[in-house]
C-alpha cells in the first residue's frame, strides 16, 4: 500500500522559510518522479514542483521559482521541499505525490498524501 506522510508545515512570518518532508513507503521510491502539490483555502490544486528519480531534474512553476527547492533522499524514501522568502499567497496545504506531474491536472489522478498545513501570516 503506498503511503506518503508529509510533515514540517506550520506557521511562519512573510519572509521566512520551512522545510517539508514527505516520507514514502509501500512503493520503489527511487524509481519514481515525485511531486509536490498544494491547494488554498477556496482555490483549485496547483502544481508547485517536480524532481526526477534520481534527483537530476527539477521543475518549478513560475509562483515558486527561486524561492522553493525540491530534493530528496533515496536512500531514506524522503522527499523534500525547502520554502524560502515566503509569502502570505503560499498559504496552502502542501501535498506529495507519487509520479511525475507538471500540472495539477496530471497530479489529480496520482495518489498524494494528507497533506501539511503552510500558513504565511505577521
Amino acid at each position: 500500500e503506498v503511503q506518503l506522510v508529509e510533515s514540517g508545515g506550520g506557521l511562519v512570518q512573510p519572509g521566512g522559510s520551512l522545510r517539508l518532508s514527505c516520507a514514502a513507503s509501500g512503493f520503489a521510491f527511487s524509481y519514481y518522479g515525485m511531486t509536490w502539490v498544494r491547494q488554498a483555502p477556496g482555490k483549485e490544486l496547483e502544481w508547485v514542483s517536480t524532481i526526477s528519480d534520481r534527483g537530476y531534474a527539477m521543475w518549478y512553476s513560475d509562483s515558486v521559482k527561486g524561492r522553493f527547492t525540491i530534493s530528496r533522499d533515496n536512500a531514506k524514501n524522503t522527499l523534500y521541499l525547502q520554502l524560502n522568502s515566503l509569502k502570505t499567497e503560499d498559504t496552502a496545504i502542501y501535498y506529495c505525490v507519487k509520479g511525475s506531474a507538471v500540472s495539477a491536472q496530471d497530479a489529480r489522478s496520482l495518489p498524494r498524501g494528507q497533506g501539511t498545513q503552510v500558513t504565511v501570516s505577521s
